[in-house]
């Protein structure tokens, strides 16, 4: 191999990503419906029928992304009974599940630069506080501002493993 070939080479294709955990989330939030039942958890629309209208998601493809989502631990079910009917359940974010808000927020707010009607996006988030929006930034351990992704790498991390490839 030339030494040109050898210093355009990306060091990522020494690593394996057997591993990797990027690739493990998505296995598991990577499908649409997912991602759209976990947005109405966020809205606040907790219960399946509501879900289900609201979204219009397929009822098996409902109770199937609702499953996945409990048995990872994102969600849990309560139970709630309405008069003269049998128990239900509602879906609830737990600590794990609230951990996702900031991904989301992020597609959000890239969808609201790219891809909103041309009278601004459908819904805005903001702090409950004070009512000024929320932003999603991206900041180094050291607090550095980072806005240019060209000036993050990527280094090995300590689950590594040699590509075998």
């Amino acid at each position: 191999m030339s030494s040109t070939a050898t210093a355009s080479r990306p060091p990522a294709l020494s690593w394996s990503v057997d591993n990797c955990t990027l690739g493990r989330a998505m296995a598991i939030l990577g499908e649409r419906w997912t991602v759209v039942v976990l947005r109405e958890i966020f809205l606040g629309v907790r219960r399946f029928d509501d879900i289900r209208r609201h979204a219009a998601v397929p009822r098996q493809v409902l109770t199937d992304r609702l499953a996945t989502l409990v048995d990872e631990g994102i969600l849990r079910k309560e139970p709630y009974r309405e008069n003269g009917a049998r128990t239900r359940h509602e879906y609830r974010l737990t600590a794990k599940g609230l951990e996702l808000q900031p991904i989301l927020l992020a597609i959000s707010h890239w969808g609201d630069r790219h891809l909103a009607d041309p009278g601004g996006p459908p819904t805005v988030f903001v702090h409950r506080d004070c009512e000024e929006p929320v932003h999603v930034e991206v900041r180094c351990a050291a607090g550095h501002a980072v806005d240019d992704p060209r000036r993050v790498a990527t280094r090995p991390g300590p689950g590594v493993r040699p590509f075998q490839g």
